[in-house]
């Protein structure tokens, strides 16, 4: 499960839809929750194996779309991830995942999506922006070409 806040989703929305007709993406960072409560009252937790560890976002780094066929696929800059991984180092956080926008289908892992995840530790997060004015947001963990739909937990603002 991936947690993020009413703003954040927002925040990815708007971008995605500013960029359109060009694919957006982004990185999410912010902390993981390692596992599962073992005490309510300390707020202990049990390690949980890679993949299924739910993340709490606390940042959204907005990255340019650098593709050469923008319009239907994304390609981050390879130095600005550079610098966004140094950061989020500095930061103490890490990867969460990373989101992008589908601009003319649905939001589901494409072929190319797949082939592209090299994070299986990180949600992919997908804008549809098929119906434009009420875009479809859904997140995926992709291990080994294999598409697993994860849950996006939306909160209030904090």
């Amino acid at each position: 499960m991936i947690y993020l806040t009413k703003k954040q989703l927002r925040e990815i929305v708007e971008q995605c839809r500013g960029e359109y007709p060009k694919e957006a993406c982004g990185i999410l960072a912010g902390r993981r929750i390692q596992g599962i409560k073992d005490d309510e009252l300390c707020g202990r937790y049990e390690p949980a194996s890679a993949g299924e560890q739910d993340g709490k976002v606390s940042k959204i780094y907005k990255m340019a779309n650098i593709s050469e066929n923008p319009e239907v696929c994304y390609f981050m800059d390879p130095k600005e991830q550079l610098r966004v991984f140094k950061e989020m180092r500095r930061l103490g956080v890490e990867m969460l995942g990373i989101y992008h926008s589908h601009t003319a289908s649905p939001a589901y892992p494409s072929a190319r999506d797949c082939e592209m995840a090299f994070y299986p530790e990180a949600a992919y997060v997908i804008v549809s922006l098929q119906t434009f004015n009420d875009p479809t947001v859904r997140a995926f963990r992709i291990v080994e070409g294999e598409i697993k739909e994860i849950k996006i937990e939306v909160a209030e603002d904090e």
